[in-house]
Parts: C-alpha cells; sequence; structure tokens
C-alpha cells in the first residue's frame, strides 16, 4: 500500500483515538502521550514514522522550561488565587451588587462587571465562579431570580477570564503563534516578519471582551424589561445608603490600580507579559498585606495552589508534544491541509471550519487540551492562507469560552453545581448557560464579520 495513504490514515485514527480514550475518562496529558506512541509504534512496523524524532523532545521541553513569556504563566495564577484568597472578590461583589440593586437584573449586572474585573485582575476561572457562586448565587435566590438565570451569569461571568487579559490561554497562544507564523513566513520567503507577540494577543482581545461584557448585560437588561420576574430589583436598605460611596470606592479602586498596573504597563510597551506578571503578584500581596489577609498560611495555600495549577497545564503541556511529533511526521499535516484548502469559501471557509471543530471538541475537552492539540496541526494551515495571526488567536480565545460552559464536561457548571445550593438542579444549570453560549457564538459571528475588532487596536498601539 502507499506509505502515504498509510501515514495520513493513522494520523487520523490516532486523532480519534484520543479523543475516545477521553471520554473514558483516561488522564489528559499520559493519554495524549500513550496513545502517540502506540500509533508511532504501528508506523514504525509500517515504515511511515521514524523514531528518532523523539529526540527533539527533550529540546522542545527545555525549551517550553525556559522560555522567559511561559513564566507569566505561574505569576498570573499565583496573583489570581492570592486575590482570591484576599477577600477582594468577594468585597467587590457585595458592594456592586448594593450599586446596581435598585435596578431590575441589578444583581445579575453586578455579577457580569464584576465577573470582568476579576477578569482583568485574576484570570483564574475557577476561583472566579467558585467566588461568586457562594456569594451572588444565595443573594440573587433570596432577591427571586430564577435560578437558570442566576446560574447562567455566573458561569458566563466566570470565564470571562479565558477571554479578557490577562489570560494564561492568550499566553500560550501568544507563544505558539510567534513561532509558527514565523516559521510560515520563513518557507514563504519572507525572512523579516512581523513578530507575533503575547502583547498582541492581549490587545486584540481587549475589544472582544468587552463585546462579550456588553452582550451579557444587554440579555440581562432584556430579561428585565421582557421578563422581569426573573430578575425582580432589591432595593438597598436607607442606612446602608450612606456609606455606600466610600464602600464602593475602597471596594474599586485596588483591583483598577491592579488592572492599569498590569495590562496598562503591557500595552503600553513599558513591561514585557512576564514582566508586568510579577508586578501583579507583588501588587497582589500587598494589596492582601493592607486588608491585613497576608500570613504564612495564605502564601502557602497560594503557592501549593499555584503549582498544583501549572503543573498541570504543563504537563499537558508535554504530552501534547508527543502527539503533535507523530502526527505531523506521519502526514497528518498534509491531511489537514488538502482538507481546509480545498473548502470551498477560501481562507474563510477553513477558518469557520476550525472554529467549528473546536467548538464541539469543547463539549468533551477542556481549553488548553484543545489549544495543544489542535493549534500546531491547524494555524500553519491557516497562516499559510494569510490569516492574520492576532484575528485568528482571539478568535479562538473566544470560541474556546464555549468549552467552559458546554456539558457535558464544562468546568464552569461542576465549579458551579460544587457551591450552588441543592434547590438549584444540574438541569437549571445546564438551561441556564443556553443562551450565553449563543451570545458567544454571536460575538464569534460579529467578529468574522468586522475583524477589525480584534486587529484595530493591537495596530494602533503598536504601529
Amino acid at each position: 500500500m502507499d506509505p502515504v495513504f498509510i501515514g495520513e490514515l493513522l494520523s487520523g485514527l490516532m486523532f480519534f483515538g484520543i479523543i475516545g480514550f477521553l471520554m473514558l475518562g483516561f488522564p489528559v496529558a499520559f493519554t495524549l502521550a500513550g496513545v502517540s506512541l502506540l500509533f508511532g509504534a504501528v508506523g514504525m512496523c509500517f515504515g511511515v514514522f521514524d523514531p528518532s524524532n523523539f529526540g527533539s523532545l527533550a529540546n522542545r521541553y527545555i525549551g517550553y522550561m525556559t522560555n522567559e513569556v511561559l513564566v507569566a504563566v505561574p505569576l498570573f495564577i499565583f496573583m489570581g488565587v492570592i486575590l482570591e484568597r484576599s477577600k477582594i472578590a468577594e468585597q467587590l461583589l457585595l458592594t456592586m451588587g448594593k450599586l446596581f440593586g435598585n435596578l431590575r437584573g441589578g444583581l445579575g449586572m453586578s455579577v457580569i462587571v464584576v465577573g470582568a474585573l476579576l477578569a482583568a485582575s485574576t484570570g483564574v476561572v475557577g476561583a472566579t465562579v467558585v467566588t461568586m457562586g457562594l456569594i451572588s448565587l444565595p443573594a440573587m435566590l433570596r432577591a427571586g431570580y430564577s435560578p437558570k438565570l442566576a446560574s447562567g451569569v455566573i458561569c458566563a461571568s466566570g470565564t470571562l477570564g479565558q477571554i479578557i487579559p490577562p489570560s494564561t490561554v492568550l499566553i500560550f497562544m501568544g507563544d505558539m503563534l510567534s513561532g509558527i507564523n514565523a516559521q510560515v513566513q520563513m518557507a514563504k520567503g519572507n525572512f523579516a516578519p512581523v513578530p507575533v507577540s503575547v502583547g498582541d494577543l492581549f490587545a486584540g482581545a481587549l475589544l472582544p471582551g468587552l463585546l462579550l461584557v456588553g452582550l451579557y448585560l444587554a440579555w440581562t437588561i432584556f430579561k428585565a424589561v421582557f421578563d422581569p420576574e426573573s430578575c425582580p430589583a432589591t432595593p438597598v436598605p436607607q442606612d446602608e445608603k450612606k456609606h455606600l460611596f466610600g464602600e464602593v470606592v475602597t471596594a474599586l479602586i485596588p483591583p483598577l490600580l491592579l488592572i492599569l498596573a498590569v495590562l496598562g504597563s503591557i500595552l503600553g510597551g513599558i513591561a514585557t507579559p512576564t514582566e508586568a506578571a510579577s508586578v501583579g503578584a507583588v501588587g497582589a500581596m500587598i494589596l492582601a498585606a493592607f486588608r491585613w489577609r497576608l500570613s504564612f498560611k495564605v502564601l502557602r495555600e497560594s503557592m501549593i495552589s499555584t503549582a498544583t495549577i501549572t503543573c498541570m497545564v504543563f504537563i499537558i503541556l508535554f504530552g501534547a508534544s508527543v502527539f503533535s511529533i507523530v502526527f505531523r511526521l506521519m502526514g497528518g499535516d498534509n491531511l489537514v491541509h488538502e482538507f481546509l484548502s480545498s473548502l470551498p469559501g477560501g481562507p474563510l471557509a477553513a477558518v469557520a471550519m476550525v472554529m467549528l471543530m473546536m467548538f464541539l471538541l469543547g463539549f468533551i475537552l477542556d481549553t488548553f487540551e484543545i489549544i495543544f492539540i489542535v493549534i500546531p496541526i491547524t494555524a500553519p494551515i491557516l497562516l499559510a492562507l494569510d490569516v492574520d495571526p492576532v484575528w485568528l488567536g482571539v478568535l479562538v480565545g473566544v470560541n474556546l469560552q464555549t468549552s467552559f460552559l458546554t456539558p457535558p464536561f464544562g468546568f464552569s457548571l461542576f465549579y458551579l453545581r460544587g457551591v450552588a445550593p441543592s434547590s438549584v438542579s444540574t438541569s437549571m444549570i445546564y438551561r441556564g448557560i443556553i443562551p450565553f453560549v449563543g451570545l458567544q457564538v454571536l460575538a464569534i459571528a460579529i467578529m468574522f464579520m468586522f475583524p477589525s475588532i480584534a486587529t484595530w487596536l493591537p495596530r494602533w498601539i503598536y504601529s
């Protein structure tokens, strides 16, 4: 048989084999590496894979561990964990709830605004959803909110950390797209390509992130107007109004200053993402100290949590490297290239197909699993078709938010289920997120029609 056909066949079988094993519940990192090694051995038997290719793994792993850009990942995670444990998020939620409480749907709008602020200052989805679930969900239910609307608002707002900078997903994608774009441009004869940085993706994701916030707020206002019983007003007692201004200033100013220090320094070109992440980590500890929340116990718990999350992400990345080597060198790249480039409609149709595939994978895979598997396979082909790398990266980031919301493996749903009272059933949570998944799909459609939403700000800042 034709060795090219055999290699492409094994590559396709390996991809679907990995999906199958993941659905059976096997650990992601070990599934990626183990199934890839198994198919690599089969490929050796058919003479379509050379085992000496695994020799490049050591250099790849050392490259990941010495990559200065990726150092920002544990620093941003640490910043988010410190802010969550210092009760800054809790105070912000309570205060903004009082500020918007006099309006129908006001509590829901306050959760969305706080979710956006926490996304821009922490970027840790799990901590955000749990915090808002513990504090806001009981308050919304007591106020007479529909459990479906309350659950949907909390889950959707908590996932904003995936797209609003500083996002760890954007850090990984920025690093990956930077290398892929350089290779593609050199293959096309451009030996001085315009570099793609994490800062470009941060700037590009800012307006789409605000677009999502606007869509969430618009839906809440729509519900307040046309279904007022689902989100009634919660008037603030008169004696609490006297101190409300001071509470708002105290709760709002610290996270805003931290956001300005971190994002402002990156977008202004003053600091790299890694340098800004270190500033954010130190700033979070300073804020915690001012609130008398910084102790050895808090530091120890925060460092353990940071190390756990970071190790989880990087071990998936290491397993995905094995998959990437086997898939590409057995001819999987050619298979994907032929499929995407032959689609009627050109590059936009190819991007739409990749977005659809990522959306469907979001039902069964986590965000990092998807980007580590799909981006190395599809991005080289899409960039070779002259797709803008910043637009592609931000589009993927918005799309991947759905993986946190879509059952059966939407992690935001699990986080909220773990802290929600028994009166809120799992089916209520699942039904509550449906409109917000639709809003995210709408945001992707808007970005398709108006790519400048993602590309204008980076060009204006870095031109």
